[in-house]
């Protein structure tokens, strides 16, 4: 069963996680679905940008799925990891204006994909983020690092990483986690408000001043393909 939806809404591509039975968390299967709705974005002709939301109120992704993920070998692990690393490199160098709509809980890699983001909102009334890693002993690999680098403020992510804690919206704003909180009813509307200015912006030049803001990624990327 699909996991999530890629539409259009005028000059925005909207990706909406729809497993909130799941709470939107990673397993092989999500991974492909994602690397499938990348291809569609990377390959589409035009200005645009694109929002990722979810059709869920509570959970707007916890990371990996730990039940599924328990139930491989020890040797599954690494290759998985380099899987998600794929990801995160993808997500934060797409070739377009990128909004995260986080409509409520964000953990661990889920929190790693939202870093990807150029913006984020999130709800004010409802949902944490959080970065849990150090509490349920997954270290972070390197190119994980290089996404988290990307958020602005080095004090708060160094709070975060090195204690677990998690924070509310409006908390996540005053860490310039995000760039603002909203009420559930007004958080699409904004967000979507942010990613229609964005998309009118020229793609080729958007994409070439961010990845020059992201030189060590597009290194890493180059990297992993050479």
């Amino acid at each position: 069963m699909p996991t999530m939806e890629l539409t259009r809404d005028g000059d925005v591509h909207v990706l909406t996680l729809t497993n909130g039975a799941e709470e939107n968390r990673f397993t092989e299967d999500v991974v492909h679905e994602y690397e499938a709705a990348l291809d569609t974005l990377e390959a589409y002709q035009g200005n645009t940008a694109l929002v990722v939301t979810s059709s869920d109120p509570k959970f707007w992704s916890n990371g990996i799925n730990l039940q599924w993920i328990t139930t491989k070998a020890p040797d599954y692990f690494p290759g998985f990891g380099r899987m998600l690393d794929k990801l995160f490199m993808r997500f934060a160098l797409l070739n377009m204006p990128t909004v995260g709509c986080l409509t409520g809980h964000t953990y661990a890699g889920g929190a790693l994909l939202a870093a990807t983001f150029d913006f984020r909102f999130m709800r004010s009334d409802r949902g944490f983020f959080c970065y849990p890693e150090v509490d349920i002993h997954i270290p972070f690999t390197p190119i994980m690092h290089q996404v988290l680098d990307l958020l602005p403020d080095r004090l708060a992510l160094t709070e975060l990483l090195l204690t677990g804690r998690r924070i509310t919206g409006i908390e996540a704003q005053a860490k310039q986690i995000v760039m603002a909180a909203y009420p559930a009813d007004e958080l699409i509307g904004k967000t979507m408000e942010m990613a229609r200015m964005l998309a009118q912006k020229d793609r080729q030049i958007y994409t070439t001043i961010k990845h020059n803001m992201r030189q060590a990624l597009v290194n890493s990327q180059k990297n992993w393909q050479d």
